[in-house]
């Protein structure tokens, strides 16, 4: 088992993480030359359960990791495009959102870009320590990988994104036979395509239309059915005004705002991110409902309206309860593949959790520049990225608010750090990369 010590390192290698360490190189070169950016994957892949072929980004290129804080930056997505040789391709296709896939390869652009800050693949984290000093204060972090290597460092950052939800009603059937969005483009190949497989896909927004469509190429004799709990598909809200509180800007009145109110904010704003889908997705899934209802075919099924309410097999089948939100009645469905379009647990991620229970949190609360609160003056200092919608806006968790975000992390860390430094403190001896 080997350690070493970086002063700042973040748990991966995602948008957040990749925004923070191009503003470490651009705003604070002498950090960037003493931090470490972990990944457990062998590269860096947007979206990776989801990254189909033809899915768009529901994002202006102009939302990239940089442009919104430092338009002359090197690593804009319009830099990458023109090292790329695309420029005048994109240009020419006439659009602010670029292909998912397009995303990812910028992402990885980026990454291999990076002049100071490290990026290390196939690292994975598995837990998070708390060093303390002799009178209590966190004076550090001791990361456990799973190799077995630890790291130590002064200012960690989780950037690691929320965990997968599988609702708790199916829990108990056969692993291979359910797949969730965030592992679909994984495992999809482990499913044999030359079978008339009934498939659920369970959901009623986004990523469960792309599922129902993506099913429908991949497995092609399949007979999909989606099921939700909603009275349909929505679309959107995608008005100019609404998106307007996907400024970054706004995070500060949002951040601001009473509890009660942030409430209302998020509800209302559901159907902008979570509850409704891309119009050209809508439109598309529309049409092939309205063919497999003209033809007669009676391949594509939805029932709205629904909740599942038991799970179990039968033999080789999967079988699904159903119940009726309207009449309360109830019908079995059996299927072959189960595809969960549920989105993401909404509290805090496990190795968040973790950690506050190491800390003795009751609850785990950040600053309006994202820094963990310990309820002490720290000689440490943790940040969190992408899991603070309840206190910082529905923006949190995308692209929109990026680039400010890596701007407002670095500049906590410097004046900490000047803080610190002011008081005395060493900085931490590091060992060679």
């Amino acid at each position: 088992m080997a350690h070493r010590t970086v002063e700042l390192l973040a748990v991966g290698a995602g948008p957040a993480n990749l925004a923070l360490a191009v503003a470490l190189e651009e705003m604070a070169p002498d950090l960037a030359d003493r931090a470490l950016v972990v990944e457990r994957e062998e590269n860096v892949v947007w979206q990776r359960g989801m990254l189909l072929p033809d899915a768009l980004s529901q994002v202006s290129f102009l939302k990239d990791l940089v442009t919104m804080r430092n338009p002359r930056s090197e690593f804009s997505f319009l830099s990458f495009l023109h090292d790329r040789g695309r420029l005048d391709a994109f240009v020419n296709l006439g659009s602010f959102v670029p292909y998912r896939s397009e995303i990812s390869e910028y992402l990885q652009w980026v990454a291999d870009s990076l002049e100071q800050v490290r990026v290390e693949y196939g690292r994975g984290v598995t837990s998070v320590t708390p060093v303390h000093g002799t009178d209590g204060e966190v004076t550090g972090w001791t990361v456990a990988m799973s190799d077995g290597d630890t790291i130590g460092c002064r200012y960690l950052v989780i950037g690691a994104g929320r965990d997968a939800h599988v609702p708790a009603v199916f829990e108990g059937l056969p692993a291979e036979r359910v797949i969730h969005s965030t592992q679909y483009s994984q495992r999809i190949g482990e499913v044999p395509a030359d079978r008339p497989l009934r498939v659920a896909v369970v959901g009623g927004a986004q990523s469960a239309a792309e599922l129902f469509g993506a099913a429908l190429r991949d497995l092609p004799g399949c007979r999909p059915t989606m099921i939700m709990r909603s009275i349909g598909l929505n679309g959107y809200e995608s008005s100019k005004f609404t998106n307007e509180l996907f400024y970054s800007s706004f995070v500060d009145e949002f951040h601001a705002a009473d509890p009660e109110a942030r409430r209302q904010l998020l509800s209302e704003m559901h159907r902008s991110n979570y509850g409704g889908l891309a119009p050209a997705t809508l439109d598309s899934l529309y049409r092939q409902f309205y063919q497999d209802r003209r033809t007669g075919t009676d391949r594509l099924g939805m029932v709205t309206m629904t909740d599942i309410t038991g799970a179990g097999t039968d033999g080789d089948d999967l079988v699904l309860t159903l119940t009726d939100r309207r009449t309360a009645e109830v019908r079995e469905l059996r299927c072959d593949l189960l595809l969960l379009g549920t989105g993401f647990v909404r509290e805090m991620p496990r190795m968040v959790r973790s950690l506050g229970d190491a800390l003795g949190l009751g609850r785990i609360d950040v600053t309006r520049n994202y820094r963990l609160d310990t309820g002490r003056r720290d000689s440490a200092a943790c940040y969190l990225q992408g899991v603070n919608e309840a206190t910082h806006g529905i923006a949190d968790s995308l692209l929109s608010v990026l680039a400010a975000r890596s701007a407002e992390i670095t500049e906590d860390i410097l004046a900490h750090r000047a803080g610190r430094l002011a008081a005395g403190d060493r900085e931490p001896a590091l060992a060679a990369a």
